[in-house]
């Protein structure tokens, strides 16, 4: 058995939880004719989103974090009372991750709409399925549904308060920082001849997927015990992770394909992806052939020529070959650091391992 299956499995019950227990209590005095088959017409959109799987690396990677402070702590003191303490944190790292999971699931929702994206993996968009109106609705629900994690995972003991707090903070900040990141994004796909540098791109991916995987370090490390300091450098590290990560994530799109994906869709949306750049960087008398098909594929859609023709050019570059080692090497050497600065702790050799794995997917 995969050694994280029985951690997705206790991430899987904390959404499942979740989901059961928001109910209309969360929403202080309300009418009394409102129900909660009212508040399902919220719920069941995100729900079915999240129910169609996903690599859960963010819950994942916040209870790893946290792991690697209570083994730390626990190395220390070896005594009951430390062994108690260090397993209710860990059950309270698992009780908050569906923050992170649900987020990025608000997230998804937006993007699907944003692009106008038909499908999500392999099924049809939230969107779609629902309704644009629904979905726009209960994806930005869930942004603010999200935090309830916070509150629910944690006691009313005045530690726990001052931890809640800082957490809430940092959770809203990553949540403002996604969205900073979108709109860089969005600004890019409306304009065809709008070309971003690579570094620019580097800069909004670093808000737009690095800022979950930062937010997720630093609750998992919070809550393991970490100083602010501690956690904020881990967030750093996780940042690079989730940077390297999208990176692969383009790579991929123009070469097999993203899970539940055709390949390419990426051009129909418009987005100037980090491959695309760096061939522009390298080949810029590209730059109005490259306008043209990425035009006519929006127009045509994902059968379009232009899609695999756009492909051949990027392809007479080493452009894809280097944003792939681009994206191995930052998420390989994040995880060697966190390796080296835990002192080969147990969880951060997972963290290495975990992400290794993916990359070999």
């Amino acid at each position: 058995m995969n050694q994280y299956t029985a951690k997705r499995k206790k991430i899987e019950d904390a959404i499942e939880t979740f989901f059961q227990t928001i109910d209309t209590s969360a929403y202080a005095k309300l009418p009394r004719t409102i129900q909660e088959k009212h508040l399902l017409e919220l719920k069941n959109p995100c729900m079915s989103l999240v129910s169609q799987g996903g690599k859960r690396w963010r819950p994942l990677l916040l209870v790893l974090c946290a792991e690697i402070f209570l083994n730390k702590e626990q190395e220390k003191n070896r005594d009951t009372q430390t062994k108690t303490s260090a397993e209710e944190r860990r059950e309270k790292a698992y009780a908050i991750s569906p923050l992170v999971e649900l987020i990025h699931t608000a997230s998804l929702i937006h993007d699907d709409i944003e692009d106008a994206s038909d499908t999500r993996r392999g099924l049809a968009a939230c969107h779609i399925s629902y309704g644009l109106d629904t979905a726009l609705n209960a994806g930005s629900w869930l942004y603010f549904a999200a935090l309830n994690a916070i509150e629910t995972s944690l006691s009313t003991k005045a530690e726990d308060a001052a931890l809640a707090y800082r957490l809430l903070n940092y959770s809203l900040t990553d949540i403002r920082r996604l969205h900073l990141g979108q709109a860089m994004d969005i600004a890019w796909h409306k304009e065809s001849a709008l070309i971003p540098s690579s570094l620019e791109y580097e800069a909004m991916i670093a808000l737009k997927t690095g800022s979950l995987a930062r937010l997720s370090a630093i609750i998992g490390a919070s809550i393991g015990g970490a100083s602010e300091k501690e956690a904020l450098s881990l967030g750093e590290l996780a940042m690079q992770i989730g940077i390297g990560f999208q990176i692969i994530d383009d790579y991929t799109n123009l070469t097999i394909g993203n899970p539940g994906k055709k390949r390419g869709d990426d051009i129909v949306e418009g987005k100037k992806s980090y491959p695309i750049l760096l061939h522009l960087e390298k080949k810029p008398e590209d730059l109005a052939k490259i306008a043209e098909y990425f035009q006519n594929a929006r127009v045509e859609g994902i059968d379009s020529p232009s899609v695999e023709k756009c492909i051949a050019i990027i392809n007479t570059s080493d452009a894809l070959k280097e944003a792939k080692e681009k994206g191995e090497a930052l998420i390989l050497d994040s995880c060697n650091k966190i390796v080296y600065l835990y002192d080969n702790n147990e969880a951060a050799k997972e963290i290495q391992q975990l992400f290794f794995e993916m990359l070999l997917s």
